[in-house]
């Protein structure tokens, strides 16, 4: 069975696409096979996989808006993940699905044919959708296609701003086009252990939004921003770096997450 997950904030900057590449890589790490789906026009998570947005002909906007196979899309990348590149043809994709009817489930429609399309046994373990930094079409699309969320949440005090209205949405998918979708919980990323801040940051976040802390907390290093320049995620650039420990941790308890029967069928 396949896990989607949607790596969802429409705030930026607070390491969506550090998390989808890193905890792919850990997954791809520990034998899943994984397909990381690029839904953000800025394409920065095809970039920081080695990949030059603009040497690309095709992309996940021919697969929503043109009907293309995902299939003849995906890339191979060195980090042992799939990639369903992005380039900035994408803004444009908001308003082409804007008027088609259930534009709401383009992104699951495109997920079921794939795995309609592999063969039995062969298909992901984990499908990871990077989402943009906005609650537009895409965003909710990929709610639409997601058994869960994960929210990464830097652990400062303006970051939480905008969490409740992400969590409206998220209660707006379940009633209308995603009954089955799950918080996964918060993320807590770009944590300074060292700041009295971020340790009351991370205590309170549980609190506010009465949602669980996937652990550990993502430490602010930068050997982050070093990555993306080789084209490889952390686990690769700097394999025994705090960071790359951390993201190692988070994708094994979300695999013990993912084995937790869901809310919905109890």
């Amino acid at each position: 069975m396949t896990t989607t997950l949607a790596i969802a904030n429409q705030k930026g900057g607070v390491a969506k696409t550090t998390t989808v590449a890193s905890v792919g890589a850990a997954l791809a790490e520990l034998g899943h096979s994984v397909l990381l789906v690029d839904l953000d026009p800025q394409a920065c998570l095809t970039f920081s996989l080695g990949i030059d947005p603009e040497d690309l002909e095709l992309s996940i906007h021919h697969v929503l808006t043109k009907g293309l196979d995902a299939s003849a899309v995906i890339l191979e990348t060195e980090d042992g993940v799939d990639l369903l590149p992005a380039t900035i043809e994408l803004a444009r994709a908001e308003a082409d699905l804007l008027t088609r009817t259930g534009r709401e489930h383009v992104i699951k429609a495109a997920m079921e044919a794939l795995e309609e399309e592999q063969e039995e046994g062969s298909g992901y373990d984990w499908v990871l959708l990077d989402c943009p930094p906005s609650l537009g079409v895409l965003t909710v699309a990929a709610l639409t296609a997601a058994d869960g969320v994960l929210i990464p949440l830097q652990c400062e005090t303006l970051s939480h701003r905008g969490v409740g209205q992400l969590l409206d949405t998220v209660h707006d998918v379940r009633r209308f086009t995603n009954r089955g979708l799950e918080v996964w919980g918060v993320l807590p990323t770009l944590y300074d252990g060292r700041t009295n801040h971020s340790r009351t940051v991370l205590e309170t976040i549980a609190d506010t939004y009465d949602l669980d802390v996937i652990e550990p907390p993502i430490p602010k290093t930068i050997k982050f921003a070093e990555a993306p320049a080789a084209g490889r995620s952390i686990l690769a650039t700097s394999r025994s770096s705090k960071g790359a420990k951390a993201y190692r941790d988070v994708a094994a308890n979300l695999v013990l997450r993912s084995r937790r029967p869901s809310k919905s069928s109890k």
